[in-house]
């Protein structure tokens, strides 16, 4: 296996760190709060980093996120990108791609995720009941892709049947409780297709790559500020103890990067890639909050500062952990899967 990028993917992804590097600084998040950038977002969409990651496939929008994490730029991008851009390339009918496909690359059509919902159902006529706890994103959207029960994939416009409630996580992803009245709804993923299986399993990757990010992030910020910072006459990096910890960091960071690329690239070449997803969702979960523990960590008593922009990449470390699943609950997964040979 080759992770390194292609010409196209290297260009995506230096032009997505410019981009977040430019709209995604410290004083403009302040500015944010808890609400996403829709200026950003238009930004990223406007340069086509939204509709080309149907050409540099799973392994580019993992390189694209990793930018994104290195800012924690406040915008729907990894859930649009694997919830509809993906998913309806992947799984919807050509006439589904023909007409949302457009909308999603212009970013007029937004998609969240709600992929952990055993408590909807659906009728026969394609209207959805019940509810979801936590959508991340929700509140940007216009369309939600459910899972419902059975592990069918439905996409419904945000509109007549359903209604939103705010929640506030840990990080600032525009999260809603998501509640169902017979909202209409049209399958994604037909007859013979595990779409549901697939579309967890890159969102699991993705959610992992942008992880890598966030823990590279706040690992640059931790080396910068133990660089410049002393302490008794000398550089805190200087300090055995530091240098170890930070090591160990590195370390995690690497094992996040490194297994989200390989399942990442598995998909794009065709291969089964569950269990490698699930690997790359563990590490993010599991190493990357240690990672972020280190990076406030390093910062000694400016890192529990809710206004350094170190905490920030905590907060979303956090939350992926969350969002991933526990280190345990991934672990178990992955192992029924590899004593059931899948």
């Amino acid at each position: 296996m080759d992770f390194t990028p292609t010409e196209a993917q290297a260009e995506a992804r230096d032009l997505a760190a410019r981009i977040f590097g430019d709209l995604a600084g410290h004083e403009r998040l302040k500015a944010a709060g808890t609400g996403s950038d829709p200026e950003l977002f238009k930004a990223l969409c406007t340069a086509g980093l939204v509709g080309a990651v149907t050409e540099l496939g799973l392994l580019g929008l993992v390189l694209l996120l990793e930018e994104q994490g290195r800012t924690t730029a406040q915008v729907p991008y990894a859930a649009t990108c694997v919830h509809g851009l993906l998913a309806v390339a992947s799984h919807g009918t050509p006439e589904q791609r023909e007409r949302l496909l457009p909308g999603i690359e212009d970013g007029s059509v937004v998609v969240a995720g709600a992929l952990s919902a055993p408590g909807v159902r659906a009728a026969a006529r394609g209207e959805l009941t019940g509810s979801v706890p936590v959508v991340p994103w929700l509140r940007d959207a216009t369309h939600v892709l459910v899972a419902d029960a059975g592990r069918h994939l439905w996409l419904a416009p945000l509109g007549e049947g359903t209604a939103l409630t705010p929640v506030e996580l840990t990080a600032p992803w525009s999260a809603a409780r998501l509640t169902l009245d017979r909202a209409p709804a049209e399958p994604l993923g037909g007859p013979g297709t595990d779409a549901f299986a697939d579309v967890l399993a890159t969102a699991r990757t993705a959610f992992a790559g942008l992880q890598a990010g966030v823990c590279a992030g706040s690992l640059a910020r931790a080396v910068a500020h133990t660089n410049t910072r002393e302490q008794f006459g000398r550089p805190l990096a200087t300090r055995q103890a530091v240098q170890l910890r930070a090591a160990d960091a590195h370390l995690d960071t690497e094992a996040i990067r490194v297994t989200a690329y390989e399942a990442a690239w598995r998909r794009d070449a065709g291969l089964p890639y569950a269990t490698h997803a699930l690997t790359a969702a563990w590490w993010a979960s599991e190493a990357g909050q240690r990672v972020v523990h280190t990076g406030q960590h390093l910062h000694g008593g400016a890192g529990a500062d809710l206004d350094h922009p170190v905490h920030r990449h905590f907060l979303w470390g956090r939350q992926l952990d969350a969002h991933l699943g526990s280190g345990a609950e991934v672990l178990q997964e992955l192992g029924e899967l590899i004593a059931h040979g899948e």
